[in-house]
């Protein structure tokens, strides 16, 4: 079930490196909205809406928020809007991740912008959640207060080195492990990073969900331009980032 209006940007900050994080009034889909689903923006004076993660949910205030790079003319768009001015949604869109008992222990791995949903998801389990974030630089960082912030532990690693420890999220994901097992791995960002991950998730036994960054045209499976290749029972078939996920288990995706 997903909704469609104008809402109402209540927060705007820039946050990092051509990186924006907004706010928006929107009770009606805050109350339907799940960790891992996205929402499909409409930027006036283009035809095709661009796909946003979800980044939090706030029910008891009514209120979603996104955290997006500009990486393009409409993003560049999107990132001009202002407070008090409103944007048209449609969402909550696609799959989201599939939530255990508050006390399990789980890892959320995040790469660059596939961080923000990194945020709701561990969100849900406070202090038995260990956030992992990987950016190229630390000029590029985000959120690693807000997950503090909620309780999570928090491991930063940088390419460069210029800010938490230098190398790379599986590294960070391995050592985790060794120490003590998860229950589930929840990972967004990078196909190889993703690939990487769900190795290191089969290797160990470990549930793992990942969530697929693709361009969208449609967001509902109308168009099937999100294509992507899945294995299920042995059998391989094409199915769509945008109404298949874009949270799927590892093992049901030929990355």
């Amino acid at each position: 079930m997903y909704t469609q209006g104008l809402y109402e940007i209540i927060k705007k900050k820039r946050t990092a490196e051509d990186t924006f994080d907004i706010t928006l009034s929107c009770k009606d889909l805050s109350e339907l909205a799940k960790p891992g689903q996205f929402v499909h923006i409409s930027v006036p004076g283009f035809f095709l809406r661009r796909p946003i993660s979800i980044c939090d949910i706030d029910r008891d205030n009514g209120t979603i928020r996104i955290v997006f790079q500009v990486k393009g003319k409409g993003t560049k768009s999107l990132s001009q809007f202002e407070t008090g001015e409103r944007l048209d949604l449609l969402g909550p869109l696609g799959n989201g991740f599939k939530l255990l008992d508050c006390d399990k222990k789980v890892i959320a791995v995040g790469g660059g912008i596939g961080t923000p949903p990194m945020l709701a998801i561990a969100k849900q389990y406070g202090e038995n959640a260990t956030a992992i974030s990987g950016f190229r630089t630390k000029d590029l960082v985000i959120l690693q207060d807000d997950f503090k912030a909620q309780g999570n532990k928090t491991i930063l690693c940088t390419d460069d080195g210029t800010a938490g420890e230098k190398g790379f999220v599986t590294d960070a994901l391995s050592r985790c492990i060794e120490k003590e097992k998860p229950d589930i791995i929840y990972a967004c960002g990078p196909i190889v990073m993703l690939k990487a991950v769900s190795e290191i998730a089969k290797t160990n036994g470990i549930l793992c969900q990942i969530s697929l960054e693709e361009r969208m045209a449609c967001g509902v499976g109308a168009c099937l331009g999100c294509a992507v290749k899945m294995r299920v029972n042995g059998n391989e078939f094409y199915g769509h980032v945008c109404k298949n996920g874009p949270v799927f288990y590892s093992e049901e995706v030929v990355l």
